[in-house]
């Protein structure tokens, strides 16, 4: 790694003048999560120092005006006249799109950033950006209004430290808010902390007096999958952690068993989270499923059911973490969330069977454990055969294990067509009646499903409802069966009662998508219905109110002694008419679409609350408790 960062290393390739113009195509929006994504970049500029090895600090700070401050102690962006250019480096990078050192593979061998735009990008959709460098036992500044500089680049005063300083004010012009939210920003400073070991973070929110994170974990990944674990039983005393640098490549692999059977495998690439996988998610599953079958074959005494484990089975129950960092990563699809360059598959297959057999040559004790759990998986996946061919769905004319529960619609085209899943036959009868048979299906489901956070496959598919629900999706269940280009439906919608049943059903159907059907979320074709609470009737007129201010703003109008308010405990209150008018058609329902911002806290999340461990369910209540708006008694 080159220390000689100077002037030459900063390339051209284009100019700024669509960022203002298209910014979303830049930042991916312009809402809550473009606005966020300027300060990622800003620190993913940080954070590309420490991967050189130049920087273990960096510092943000969300001033009173709402705007945010950068620091680090990196080498500095250079400042001496561009070859070519005849003025400052710095100028260059914080005006001219794709500058940087990160074009040539001397000064950075990775860098992060997920557009990989740049400081740039920022300055220009800022109204306001001042930076401040230190380097060469000097001090220099620049400041700008929405990326134009207000003047050169001068010295102001010197400088026994190196590093970079940046303080910014989005654009309202641009930005739909300009209200940075700090649990937001945490999150993503507590991640890079884990995927950076002994990178030090400060977070600090000058709005709120006091309030400030510090990140910085000395054990990188290993320190983030106990953290992940921690409301969890490991089977294992502590985390197996690879690690190996190839050329210009350095891949990082953390992993432990808990004694539940879902999986967790969270995959990065130069800090990103590639929340699709790719090449390196595909490399680290098959060699974990070669190491494993191969250990259990010499060591382990045989089992005449169990002769080959398969890769659900060896996953069950696995929490890991792969994080590789590698030079011009390449992304495929719209989203950019998953990794493409074709070598890094076979690497980290090879590492992981080079250093996973070598740890259970050395730790045969975490091996035995291990392989037991997975065969358990595989005596139980053989169990779930006959369960879950049973609901494998051909045709909706060739199934006949749903009569009389599944309502289906007549239109054939997926993407056209809606399956509701409706709490109680009561709610479900009103459905059927209300719909819009052409494209409208009803599932009414009876009761309350498993909670398949504590339950394995094999249960799960002896589950009555479980298995009503995968046969209507028609998508089949565990990765070596799912295909979600069999999806009967583009829209499933869940439809509860707005009271502590309804949503308990909710949840419980959540979490099942959560871990059983993840792409049926990610390809964006799960909903929640929001049906209305209230009913308020004034005079000869009718009017519907979704919560207690809507309620309020109707009554507010009207003389009280005159309207009549029914709150709806249930649907199946609701006649089929009002049912379609409220909740079922289109031009004036309200669905609400659920999506997985954040993997890490939706893990967290749906441990804590549906996991068998009570400690810390009963923390997250009591830390919560204040924060309830809709407590139902």
């Amino acid at each position: 790694m080159s220390k000689n960062y100077s002037a030459d290393k900063i390339q051209v390739l284009e100019g700024l003048e669509a960022v203002r113009k298209r910014p979303a195509m830049y930042i991916g929006s312009t809402d809550g999560y473009g606005l966020h994504h300027l300060v990622y970049e800003v620190v993913d500029n940080s954070i590309d120092e420490a991967l050189a090895g130049f920087c273990d600090s960096i510092t943000v700070v969300i001033h009173q005006d709402n705007s945010v401050e950068v620091i680090d102690n990196g080498r500095g962006i250079p400042v001496d006249p561009h070859p070519t250019l005849k003025i400052s480096a710095l100028e260059v990078v914080m005006t001219k799109l794709h500058a940087g050192g990160k074009f040539e593979n001397e000064s950075y061998k990775v860098s992060g950033g997920l557009h990989g735009v740049g400081i740039s990008v920022v300055n220009a959709l800022s109204k306001e950006l001042t930076v401040e460098v230190a380097r060469d036992g000097k001090r220099y500044t620049q400041s700008y209004k929405r990326g134009i500089p207000t003047g050169k680049v001068k010295s102001i005063g010197e400088s026994n430290k190196t590093g970079t300083r940046t303080i910014f004010w989005p654009d309202d012009q641009i930005f739909e808010t300009t209200e940075f939210n700090f649990d937001t920003l945490s999150k993503r400073m507590r991640e890079l902390a884990f995927l950076n070991a002994g990178v030090k973070i400060t977070l600090r929110d000058e709005r709120k007096k006091g309030k400030e994170h510090v990140f910085q974990f000395k054990g990188g990944i290993v320190s983030f999958v106990q953290y992940l674990n921690e409301s969890k039983t490991p089977i294992i005393k502590k985390p197996i952690y690879l690690h190996t640098v190839k050329g210009p490549v350095d891949v990082e692999i953390a992993l432990e068993y808990i004694d539940t059977y879902t999986e967790t495998v969270f995959t990065y690439a130069n800090n990103i989270n590639t929340r699709e996988g790719g090449t390196h998610l595909v490399g680290f599953k098959s060699g974990l499923t070669r190491v494993i079958n191969e250990y259990m074959k010499k060591e382990i005494k045989g089992d005449k059911n169990v002769t080959q484990l398969s890769g659900d089975d060896v996953r069950e129950g696995l929490v890991a973490i792969v994080s590789v960092k590698l030079p011009n990563p390449q992304y495929e699809g719209q989203t950019k969330m998953k990794l493409g360059n074709g070598e890094i598959k076979g690497l980290v297959e090879s590492i992981v069977n080079e250093n996973l057999s070598l740890h259970f040559e050395e730790n045969p004790q975490d091996a035995k454990k291990i392989i037991e759990k997975c065969m358990q998986s595989a005596r139980a996946r053989i169990a779930a055969k006959k369960a879950r061919d049973l609901t494998r769905r051909k045709s909706a004319l060739e199934n006949d294990t749903l009569p009389g529960k599944l309502a289906d619609c007549s239109e054939r085209e997926a993407a056209q067509c809606e399956l509701y899943l409706v709490e109680g036959d009561s709610a479900g009868g009103s459905a059927k009646q209300g719909r819009d048979r052409n494209f409208q299906a009803i599932l009414p489901l009876r009761g309350k499903i498993l909670n398949v956070e504590k339950s394995r496959l094999d249960k799960i598919l002896s589950n009555e409802e479980i298995k009503t629900i995968i046969t209507a999706i028609g998508t089949g269940i565990g990765e070596d069966e799912f295909a979600i280009d069999k999806a009967r439906y583009h829209k499933i919608i869940i439809m509860t009662d707005a009271d502590v049943d309804g949503a308990h059903i909710k949840t419980l159907l959540l979490t099942f998508f959560f871990r059983y059907m993840p792409d049926i979320i990610k390809q964006g074709y799960l909903y929640v219905a929001k049906p209305p609470l209230y009913n308020i009737k004034i005079g000869k007129e009718s009017f519907y109110a979704y919560n207690d201010d809507e309620r309020d703003k109707i009554l507010k109008g009207h003389d009280k002694s005159k309207a009549t308010v029914q709150r709806y405990k249930g649907l199946g209150e609701m006649n089929p008419e009002q049912l379609w008018e409220t909740t079922m058609d289109p031009q004036k329902r309200t669905l609400m679409q659920v999506c997985i911002d954040d993997e890490v806290e939706a893990e967290e999340a749906f441990s804590i609350l549906m996991g068998d461990a009570v400690e810390p369910r009963r923390k997250f209540i009591e830390e919560n408790a204040k924060n309830v708006q809709n407590l139902d008694l």
